[in-house]
């Protein structure tokens, strides 16, 4: 599913203009599916009290359709107009006709009528301003939202539904004016857009939901940045041919952990092998070998040499190049640690890659020794998967954290471009860039991810995917779709409070069981 920026979408209502969808007919089908969505997320409508905020542009006649088909499914609406509407708006002459009671925010001026819907109102739907030019919000409008913040925060089961965008954040930038709600849901309309997944933005649209007004998906086709669907993830996962055995599933050498980072080894591992990898090979300092395979009993080893108990030598690089031929993938970084002759041995492995070398992922402290070498990516020949969280980004990129948060899909995709790599930048709606321009945005913000471990089960699940055959591209993304849909099932059950790195393994091939389940039922 495409990603369309403010100007992208105009265009594309404008050739709907010339295929025969006008405007009215688009307005229609985005009232009604934002009914349906409401009418899904709250069970039942019947019989409750929602408040439709309405402005003076097209986001408004849409919150109008909408206001018109909650009321005719049995719900208690009531019409809050933050604007003027045009003389001969017929999305208001039908509300009219069917009672739905309108207040005018201009014969409202110290908001009181406001404020009595808003203290018996189960759901407020902000359709105020859409995708429009964006601006500083003016007049009575900011002081209409902030009024509705104040009631979402003293009542908490009062939900409110952003019509395509929460009013105040900007559709390209995620930039958000103070007054811009936090919204429970935003129903966006036709494609989602890029602020969506933005800070500030992406904490003020709440859960995302992507509602289809009959835009045909071929006028976005050219469109470079997309978000990764169940559809999509469906259709990339690699086959599992009965015939198969373990080197149909591709080889796995993973260069992990240390004395202080144990446990950096057993999740990349596991994640891995999690997500249907043949065969897996740990290569570690040989002091922890034994602690490792009592509890990594699937694995193989590469025991290496050691500068000191638990710090891998600069000189287990000669052992490890004798071994690469074997394998199909070679993850890198996660736990190794920062001494310098980590350093060195990083530096050695990846100086040295020739020939038909493994395809790479590189994390952690891969990335934090890429950082200390000037313009790196000229002496890392060829593409490579980086996974870098947003202070990793920084360091690569030579910026602050602030600045790639504030532009994250512009900053992965600029990174992939110069460097020539595919970016993995994670977090909430993890952006995946590749060399070519494409980028692809995960669906999932998942605070229970937010904790030790998880990057390293995600770069294990990503080298798992690559060695079964994926591309680059399509094997970060799909890593990144089974690692988010495993949390979201892990939160389903138990919460996002409290979950650990480990709860996401064996919930990794429940996703992808989930994902052909869905294939099978023609999903």
């Amino acid at each position: 599913m495409k990603v369309l920026t403010a100007d992208q979408m105009q265009q594309a209502e404008q050739e709907c203009a010339r295929l025969g969808l006008t405007t009215s007919v688009l307005m229609e089908n985005a009232g009604t599916a934002v009914a349906e969505e409401v009418s899904k997320v709250m069970g039942v409508t019947g019989g409750r009290r929602i408040s439709v905020l309405v402005g003076p542009g097209n986001n408004g006649g849409d919150g109008l359709v909408a206001a018109r088909h909650l009321h005719d499914g049995g719900a208690r609406v009531s019409v809050y107009l933050c604007g003027q509407r045009p003389p001969d708006d017929p999305n208001l002459d039908l509300a009219r006709q069917r009672g739905i009671a309108l207040i005018d925010a201009a014969q409202d001026e110290d908001l009181s009528s406001l404020g009595e819907l808003l203290s018996s109102a189960d759901v407020v739907v902000d359709a105020v301003l859409g995708t429009g030019k964006s601006r500083p919000l003016r007049g009575i409008i900011p002081k209409i939202l902030n009024q509705v913040g104040q009631a979402r925060t003293t009542r908490r089961r009062l939900h409110i539904f952003a019509l395509d965008l929460p009013s105040g954040l900007n559709a390209d930038t995620g930039a958000v004016d103070p007054a811009c709600l936090y919204a429970d849901y935003t129903i966006t309309l036709g494609f989602p857009k890029p602020g969506l997944f933005n800070l500030p933005g992406a904490e003020r649209a709440g859960r995302i939901i992507v509602a289809d007004i009959g835009i045909p998906p071929s006028l976005a086709e050219h469109i470079p940045t997309e978000l990764v669907t169940s559809d999509w993830a469906r259709a990339a996962l690699p086959g599992r041919p009965l015939l198969a055995n373990k080197g149909t599933f591709g080889r796995v050498l993973v260069a992990a952990g240390s004395i202080n980072y144990i446990g950096a080894a057993y999740l990349a591992c596991s994640g891995a092998m999690r997500v249907g990898a043949g065969l897996v090979t740990l290569a570690i300092a040989a002091s922890l070998q034994p602690i490792l395979a009592s509890k990594l009993t699937e694995v193989t080893y590469l025991p290496l040499p050691e500068l000191q108990s638990g710090t891998i030598s600069a000189r287990a690089a000669s052992l490890m190049h004798e071994q690469l031929d074997r394998y199909q993938v070679l993850l890198m970084g996660c736990g190794l640690g920062q001494s310098p002759p980590v350093t060195e041995f990083i530096k050695e492995i990846l100086s040295h890659l020739k020939g038909p070398a493994p395809a790479l992922v590189l994390d952690a402290d891969a990335l934090n020794t890429l950082a200390k070498i000037p313009r790196w990516w000229q002496q890392l020949a060829g593409d490579a998967i980086l996974t870098p969280h947003p202070g990793e980004m920084a360091r690569l990129a030579e910026m602050t954290v602030d600045e790639v948060q504030s532009d994250r899909l512009g900053t992965a995709g600029k990174a992939a471009r110069e460097w020539q790599k595919t970016i993995v930048l994670k977090g909430a709606y993890t952006v995946i860039a590749a060399p070519d321009g494409r980028c692809r945005v995960s669906p999932f913000a998942n605070p229970g991810l937010a904790s030790a471990g998880t990057g390293d089960v995600l770069s294990g699940a990503i080298a798992g995917l690559l060695a079964q055959g994926l591309p680059l591209f399509d094997a970060a993304a799909l890593g990144i779709y089974l690692h988010g849909e495993a949390g979201e099932m892990v939160r389903d059950d138990m919460g996002d409070t409290g979950m650990v790195a480990t709860d996401l393994l064996p919930a990794l091939p429940l996703a992808i069981k989930k994902l052909r389940e869905g294939d099978a039922a023609g999903h």
